[in-house]
């Protein structure tokens, strides 16, 4: 820490001794023409002597992340946002006023280059600096191994730092935001409207999970942070909007893992006159599409193991799931004593009076999860578990939805939605006895929900994908916070 006091009383001195000279430290008039990228790609192929026949100035700024001195020469690295570009610094090109100020920089500073391209003794593509201007002062100095930032606490922290220096990183957000614009273009070209909805509701409703709760100082008036858009969507296709999207922040009072964040985007999404069934074939090619888009193959490597999503994809009910991994009769899981006992077998500590639904969803996190690598359609889940989801004609028990698994995680969440407000009215009651019971995630009572459905809402599937865990297979990143750019963590010691 002392040493890195010196270090910071260094770069404030230089800064002053700049200053000091009539340098602005902060200059904000120099102007870019090209990028690095774009150097790389109009002179990549050409040789040391077609760059000397046609020399071409260009203007460039970046970052300085390394540098070689040799005594009236050097060699610096320079970053801009498309890559990287050695930069020749020499005495006899840029005067010796202009070097005198080259040698006060440090890494980390931010620099304007303007010079030709040509061709080192080594055949590396630089440029020949004719004019260098410190563009920005760097008071803290980068890693010492600028390459290798490796402690994961700073990485996700100063994630400034983490882009800074780490490429791979870096790689990660570009594919990200390419990601999710794919997403956007898929859903527009199949007629979906994108649209907002609010982020701060008066009923925590749209899924079972604790919210965030604040207040509203003029309404006087609780407001929670949205679990997710799903009832307002769903309003909108009431209103006749039938094809709606959204890609959204959702908030959840829960737990923090390599899976999950307190926030999070999800692409939500619905469609009139349409099933569960239908948005299965459609999620498979929407994944496929934006797979084939960023990694060019349906063949991914993730963890060191091989996905393949190539469809169609394997299909399996709940409860077929249970039995085939949990190795237990279908007997067992549709009597809510026998189901209670496997449980307690599996070392699950669960309460006696839930329901049997919730009981066998604690048996298929345990025993089901883990298997489904490769991706998988659970279907036919308990209506115990799925409160806004339409029950199945032949089965109540059941209702017509499915889970998207890949990579042993849930990746999409999908329902024939529940249009009679009768039916809706009655879970929504269930739900309210749940929460008095001490269930903080059971759903609240929504009256103008019920409304618009007594206006009727058509039939309808909904669906809603996790996009950080999509970002999560398609960049072969172990955990969430490695997708998102500012993950929540505890305060800083």
């Amino acid at each position: 820490m002392e040493e890195l006091n010196d270090i910071l009383l260094q770069r404030r001195d230089k800064l002053n001794s700049l200053r000091s000279e009539d340098i602005n430290p902060f200059a904000n008039d120099f102007r870019v023409s090209h990028t690095t990228a774009d150097i790389h790609a109009a002179h990549g192929a050409q040789d040391a002597a077609a760059l000397a026949e046609n020399p071409v100035d260009y203007a460039i700024a970046g970052r300085i992340l390394a540098r070689r001195d040799f005594g009236k020469a050097a060699f610096v690295q320079v970053q801009d946002r498309a890559g990287r570009l050695q930069v020749y610094v020499a005495r006899d090109q840029l005067g010796e006023e202009g070097f005198e100020l080259f040698r006060k920089l440090d890494l980390g500073d931010v620099v304007g280059v303007v010079g030709t391209p040509f061709r080192t003794k080594t055949d590396e593509l630089s440029l020949r600096a004719s004019n260098l201007r410190l563009l920005t002062k760097s008071l803290r100095p980068l890693p010492e191994k600028w390459h290798g930032l490796t402690d994961v606490e700073t990485r996700y922290r100063q994630r400034y730092l983490d882009l800074m220096v780490n490429p791979a990183v870096r790689e990660v957000f570009l594919k990200r935001s390419r990601i999710i614009s794919l997403v956007r273009e898929f859903m527009q070209s199949r007629e979906f409207l994108e649209v907002e909805t609010p982020m701060m509701q008066p009923i925590a409703g749209g899924a079972t999970a604790r919210p965030f709760k604040t207040f509203h100082n003029t309404l006087k008036m609780d407001l929670f942070l949205r679990i997710a858009p799903e009832l307002y969507l769903k309003r909108l296709v009431v209103g006749g909007l039938e094809r709606v999207f959204e890609i959204n922040r959702n908030f959840r009072n829960e737990g923090i893992s390599i899976q999950h964040n307190p926030e999070f985007t999800m692409m939500e999404f619905y469609q009139a006159y349409a099933t569960y069934e239908d948005l299965m074939d459609f999620t498979e090619e929407l994944i496929c599409h934006v797979a084939t888009e960023v990694c060019g193959s349906l063949k991914l490597s993730y963890g060191g193991r091989e996905v393949d999503l190539t469809r169609p994809w394997k299909r399996l009910s709940f409860t077929e799931a249970i039995a085939h991994y949990g190795q237990v009769d279908l007997a067992v899981l549709e009597d809510h004593g026998q189901a209670f006992d496997y449980a307690r077998k599996l070392g699950l500590e669960l309460d006696r009076r839930m329901p049997l639904g919730k009981i066998l969803a604690e048996i298929f996190d345990e025993v089901v999860e883990p298997h489904l690598w490769q991706p998988t359609f659970i279907t036919q889940y308990p209506t115990d578990i799925s409160p806004l989801s339409r029950k199945n004609d032949a089965r109540p028990e059941v209702v017509d939805r499915f889970e998207l698994f890949i990579v042993g995680r849930e990746l999409a969440n999908a329902f024939s939605e529940l249009n009679d407000p009768i039916d809706q009215r009655e879970r929504f009651v269930q739900q309210l006895s749940e929460k008095e019971a001490g269930d903080e995630e059971a759903h609240a009572m929504d009256e103008d929900y019920i409304r618009a459905l007594e206006y009727g809402l058509p039939p309808t599937a909904g669906e809603g994908i996790g996009i950080d865990r999509l970002v999560m297979l398609l960049t072969d990143s172990a955990s969430i916070r490695d997708v998102i750019l500012f993950p929540q963590l505890r305060p800083e010691r």
